[in-house]
């Protein structure tokens, strides 16, 4: 019987497999995510969880007993800083495993593992809506100065480029705008 022998031996010997899931944990809160295999990945689940576990105790004593577990001094100062933001809420499955297919060369099962955060919903703000001017009554001099308006400046402003919409053959904008306003100004006799 196989009683309070829990994790996996991975075929390696014990210095080696806890060397090998502290590196692995280690990177797991320094990426986000890592990927790896089927089999490592359950493991690694146990001992992330352990350690977000103590971010989120938060007093000394459990930052000592990560620090023993993960080397990186940064790394454990970060995930304490963030536990309780990230983790709050939740009590357990801190992290996804997301099945990735198989490897090119010997063909074993690979997974992603990632850290579910699960951040305060913040207040969206929404954009202002900006206020339209009012349109403002026309003058007494507005009223009169239209003509002073040259017809040959208002074509050149609204004239497209040439080639652009236009017809083979038909005459520029300018031109037909510049006829009529001949036409206009010239006196029917």
């Amino acid at each position: 019987m196989r009683h309070r022998k829990a994790g996996l031996k991975l075929n390696r010997t014990s210095s080696h497999r806890n060397a090998m899931f502290r590196n692995m944990v280690t990177s797991l809160f320094k990426y986000q995510q890592i990927r790896t295999t089927d089999v490592k990945a359950k493991e690694l689940r146990r001992w992330a969880d352990h350690m977000i576990t103590l971010a989120k105790r938060g007093d000394l004593h459990a930052r000592r007993q990560a620090l023993a577990i993960i080397p990186e001094k940064q790394v454990v100062h970060k995930l304490f800083e963030d536990a309780s933001q990230n983790f709050g809420s939740r009590s357990g499955g801190y992290t996804r495993i997301v099945k990735i297919g198989n490897r090119k060369g010997d063909a074993a099962p690979l997974s992603l593992v990632e850290l579910i955060i699960t951040e305060k919903s913040k207040k969206k703000k929404t954009p202002k809506k900006k206020i339209k001017a009012a349109p403002q009554k026309a003058s007494a001099t507005d009223k009169k100065e239209p003509s002073s308006v040259k017809p040959t400046e208002t074509a050149a402003k609204e004239e497209p480029h040439p080639g652009e919409g236009q017809k083979t053959g038909a005459k520029p904008a300018s031109e037909a705008t510049s006829a009529v306003a001949e036409k206009n100004e010239t006196p029917d006799t």
